[in-house]
């Protein structure tokens, strides 16, 4: 099977590594060449132009930033139009329900499969093949992905086109939102006497205990923000959970609150710290470094 893979960061290397180790042939292209270029040591061929690297393709998949961004390398830069007739888009980018849906409906015009797949599992899951995929399409479509998903992680058939990204808002709200619970909780701590560490320890395995408590709890005790999921791409999900949210008359206070909150920390310079970052957003409200 013939692959192309379109946008090579922080998860697109890791994914675009996965493929090419499971033997497919793999095409890619980013918009910084030098980021595509590290796959050819893994057997990649890497292309000048997105169309040139989806041309041929049996799937063409994206891992770009946000629906502008896909829509523009589709349907500006031309990648939709150079793809073969009767080939699968798998959109694995964090995008808008609605903008999926109008994606789909676009590509289905020029006799081309689509399927909105996005992950959560950040570039640890990726590197490891673990990735929660959450894909919305046809159920004749989901056959076809399939072994191709199954090199990146589990992939959940949820519901029709859309419904994959609807299931990636739910998804990055209770992420964005236990980070917050987390951080406030471990501050308070810190700033009443008690040490980070010792309570992450104490509450670990009781009813408070998840995976954010252990990875992004340990980055707070850690001070290490680095990024794996940047806090401006967090607060870009949470404004697209309340924009869907909206659409469908729905309301979203909790998550209305938290994208308030990553939004102030973005103006205090935070915006490429990890998501765990809004523990220092916290933090400084608070007094405290």
């Amino acid at each position: 099977m013939k692959i192309a893979l379109l946008g090579i960061g922080l998860m697109g290397l890791p994914m675009g590594r996965r493929l090419c180790q499971a033997g497919f042939e793999l095409h890619v292209w980013n918009r910084t060449h030098e980021r595509a270029q590290r796959l050819s040591a893994f057997g990649a061929t890497v292309h000048g132009t997105p169309q040139s690297a989806v041309q041929g393709a049996d799937v063409v998949i994206t891992m770009l930033e946000d629906g502008a961004v896909v829509a523009h390398v589709l349907f500006e830069l031309g990648a939709a139009n150079a793809m073969q007739p009767g080939s699968l888009l798998i959109d694995m980018s964090s995008i808008k329900p609605s903008e999926a849906r109008d994606h789909a409906a676009r590509l289905s015009e020029i006799h081309i499969a689509y399927m909105d797949a996005p992950v959560s599992g950040g570039t640890i899951g990726a590197e490891e093949g673990t990735l929660a995929i959450m894909a919305g399409a046809k159920t004749s479509t989901f056959p076809i992905a399939a072994p191709v998903l199954a090199v990146l992680g589990r992939a959940t058939h949820v519901g029709p086109i859309g419904s994959g990204q609807l299931a990636k808002l739910a998804n990055q709200m209770i992420v964005g939102i236990t980070i917050g619970a987390v951080a406030e909780a471990l501050l308070m701590c810190e700033k009443g006497g008690a040490d980070m560490a010792k309570v992450k320890e104490a509450i670990t395995g009781g009813f408070a205990d998840s995976r954010i408590l252990q990875v992004h709890g340990q980055r707070m005790i850690e001070r290490d923000f680095s990024p794996r999921g940047r806090m401006s791409v967090q607060v870009k999900d949470l404004r697209n959970a309340l924009a869907t949210a909206q659409e469908i008359g729905f309301d979203a206070p909790i998550t209305g609150l938290f994208e308030r909150l990553y939004a102030q920390g973005i103006d205090h310079g935070l915006a490429d710290l990890d998501h765990a970052g809004l523990f220092v957003e916290l933090a400084s409200r608070n007094g405290m470094t």
